[in-house]
């Protein structure tokens, strides 16, 4: 099962309203992805974190129906 560009968009928004999110199917699949997430909630933490944070936004969904997701995140 694939996932969508704007589901993901959404589920990553509704965890952290201000983030400003960046989306490209890097292959034409709906399932392998890179994003460019910007926000405030990032502040303070490691890259490992700030992508703990994104995984958990992502409601599980990381590795079922999105298989690949290259992240890059930054603090506002």
């Amino acid at each position: 099962m694939a996932i969508k560009i704007d589901e993901i968009n959404n589920l990553i928004k509704e965890s952290m309203p201000d983030a400003i999110v960046e989306i490209k199917d890097l292959v034409g699949d709906e399932n392998h992805y890179s994003a460019i997430i910007k926000s405030k909630e990032f502040k303070g933490l490691s890259k490992i974190e700030q992508h703990k944070l994104v995984y958990k936004a992502l409601k599980g969904k990381m590795g079922n129906e999105l298989h690949a997701l290259s992240l890059t995140t930054t603090e506002i």
